[in-house]
Parts: structure tokens; sequence; C-alpha cells
């Protein structure tokens, strides 16, 4: 058991390193704010790592918190976000010894994209119990442990830095969509059908921050699967040459 933990542990090394950047960025900017609305406090900052426990969820919220949106919105939107977590956990579910359901939930809140490709991976017919918790664990633990560093270093920063951070939140959206959009047509789609239906509803004052954003990302995501579907394509393998 010991050892299936540690090379749980170890497994999910390369997770925690590959989190630094990511969860450190995310507390610098928890620390931010604008005029109108100020940055997280340390214990807000580091509750959101340890509650909610998804990158591109958590940076959204923040700049959603900024714009002043209500709460129902936010996590309406963050569900939306992470909602392929269930596709993941279900996928999992297959490969992993058996135990109790009150267990397994606690290791499937630990899921996410960078420790299911991990286990996902794993050759074994059978993943125990214990080499999950301890791919999960190191990562999950990296993320919260990488946020309060990340917030105390923003605290520290001279006003003008920390007011310019703020900007550092829309680069690192585009940082995280241009990557994925290399060479794929449908995400290529799937990102400007958003872009535009957000700025009609937008521009045209037809609904608020939040609920404009879930519009244009549930609207684009149904509007290409419809357009793939009638194709007839393979999406899986649907890239430009």
């Amino acid at each position: 058991m010991n050892n299936q933990f540690l090379s749980g542990l170890k497994s999910g090394l390369s997770i925690a390193i590959g989190y630094f950047p990511i969860a450190l960025t995310f507390g610098l900017l928890a620390n931010t704010g604008t005029s109108e609305m100020p940055g997280l406090s340390l214990i807000e900052a580091t509750a959101m790592s340890m509650f909610v426990y998804a990158g591109a969820a958590q940076y959204m919220s923040l700049s959603l918190i900024n714009s002043g949106v209500d709460p129902f919105t936010i996590v309406v939107n963050t569900f939306i976000v992470n909602i392929r977590h269930f596709l993941m956990t279900a996928s999992l579910n297959e490969k992993m010894h058996r135990a109790p359901k009150w267990i397994k939930s606690i290791y499937a809140f630990g899921i996410t994209d960078e420790s299911f490709s991990v286990l996902a991976i794993r050759k074994e017919e059978k993943i125990t119990t214990a080499f999950a918790f301890g791919v999960t664990t190191i990562a999950y633990g990296s993320w919260v442990i990488f946020t309060v560093v990340g917030y105390v270093i923003g605290a520290n920063l001279p006003d003008f830095l920390q007011v310019a951070m703020s900007i550092a939140l829309y680069a690192m959206f585009i940082g995280l969509l241009v990557p994925a959009m290399k060479g794929n047509r449908k995400v290529v789609m799937l990102a400007s059908l958003a872009a535009a239906i957000h700025s009609i509803i937008y521009f045209g004052e037809l609904l608020s921050t939040g609920w404009a954003i879930l519009v244009s990302t549930l609207s684009s995501a149904i509007l290409v699967e419809v357009i793939y579907s009638r194709r007839g394509k393979n999406t899986d393998s649907d890239y430009i040459e």
C-alpha cells in the first residue's frame, strides 16, 4: 500500500512542477483587482484553490469577480467549464480497483486534466486506490501551496506592478487558448463563434457579463457540434494540413 502511494507521489511530481508557474500566477492575480473591485484576501484565494481546484475555472472566476458578476452566475460558469470532469472520472472508474464510494469521491475531487493523463496512461489493468491518492495528493498540495506563495509575493510587489498584473489575466487566457487552436479547425471555429456571439451580446448590452460568457460558451459549443455532426467528420483527427 505504502509503495503504491509513494509510486503515485513520484508519478505526480511532474504535475507539481508544472503547476508551479500557473498556481503562482493565480496567487499573484488574486491579490490584485480594480479600483471598483479589490482583489481577494489570502484566505479567500487559498480557499478557492482548496475547494475549487481548477485552473481555468479559477482564472475565469477572478475575471468575473473583478467585473462584479453575481456569485450564482460565477458558479454556473464554473460548472460549465468543468463539466468535462464527469467524463474523465467516469472513464477512470473502469480502471480503478474496487473501493467504497466515499473513498472514490475523495480522490475523484483531485482529478484534473493533468492527473487524469497520468492515471489514464498506466499500463496496469487496474489502478490501486493508493496510487491514485499519491498522484492527486502531490498535485493538489502543490497547487494550494504555490497559490499561497504567489499571493505573498504579490502582496510585496510595488503598487504599480500589482495594478499591471491585472493585464496578465487576459494574457493567461490567450496563452491557454492559442496552443489548443494551433492546427485544429474545430477549436478555431469554437473560439471564433464564442467571441462573435459574446461581442454581439456584450456590445448590444443584451445580458450581463457573466451570462454573456455562459450563453456564448454554450451556444458556440452546440453550433460547432451540430455543424460537425452534419458533416460526418471524425473530429478527433480533424487537423489542418
